[in-house]
């Protein structure tokens, strides 16, 4: 297990039981890792934000057109075509990457080492044949996608923790005003 997990904090999750939670903790952690540049996605809070977001109107898909025709293996310029909300997406995606790891590794997703981690997200980004429930590259999108989103998001929405996303690109941040910048002499 990844040393970030270990130091990740805690936090009792909402909607992903425990060892959903596990999975989206080292899923993050793999695809924004902590380096030389800084904290990664785990440390960024990311599972801090995604957690609660299936709360919301979003993960309900009440924000998207939900009537079909579905045609999952419509062109990627068709926009998503699934039947599934992101809540659904989670759970499937989750339960079928942790079977097919169990299959393919022996262990849970949560339970590998950094290598095989990064080789089931390719394997998943790829697209997985058997991926039970959804394909692997709709989970794949989404997780990752959610994950650029709380590492990037308004720290106040759970994930961005210290302004660590911002911070890497070099955004000063979204501040309510800027007069305690107004006498000094350097840039903003």
């Amino acid at each position: 297990m990844d040393t970030a997990l270990a130091n990740a904090p805690l936090y009792q999750p909402t909607f992903f039981s425990t060892d959903e939670y596990r999975f989206l903790q080292a899923a993050v952690a793999r695809l924004i890792p902590q380096d030389e540049r800084g904290p990664g996605a785990l440390e960024a809070g990311v599972p801090e934000f995604i957690d609660p977001q299936m709360g919301t109107a979003y993960a309900f898909g009440r924000l998207w057109y939900m009537q079909g025709p579905f045609h999952p293996d419509a062109a990627p310029e068709m926009g998503y075509q699934l039947q599934l909300v992101p809540r659904d997406v989670y759970r499937l995606g989750i339960a079928a990457a942790n079977r097919w790891c169990a299959q393919h590794f022996g262990k849970p997703f949560a339970d590998l080492a950094d290598v095989d981690q990064d080789e089931a997200l390719a394997a998943m980004e790829r697209g997985i044949d058997g991926f039970q429930g959804l394909p692997s590259a709709a989970f794949f999108s989404m997780l990752w996608i959610n994950t650029k989103e709380g590492f990037f998001s308004d720290p106040q929405h759970g994930g961005n923790k210290g302004m660590v996303g911002w911070k890497l690109i070099g955004f000063p941040g979204a501040r309510a005003d800027f007069m305690d910048w107004a006498e000094r002499d350097e840039k903003y």
